[in-house]
């Protein structure tokens, strides 16, 4: 059984999985959003972009 990878939200530090919470864009940005405090991180950098 796989175990999906966790983010804990900065906001509320709860955790969710990555697919709840991050959207990856096509410029190779990140958009981080907590469906339970509504936190939201735009533009986050990856090693790729």
């Amino acid at each position: 059984m796989a175990v999906e990878p966790l983010a804990e939200c900065p906001g509320c530090q709860r955790r969710h999985a990555f697919e709840q919470v991050l959207t990856a864009q096509s410029n190779q940005n990140v958009i981080f959003s907590c469906p339970d405090c509504g936190y939201e991180k735009k533009n986050i950098r990856t090693s790729k972009g």
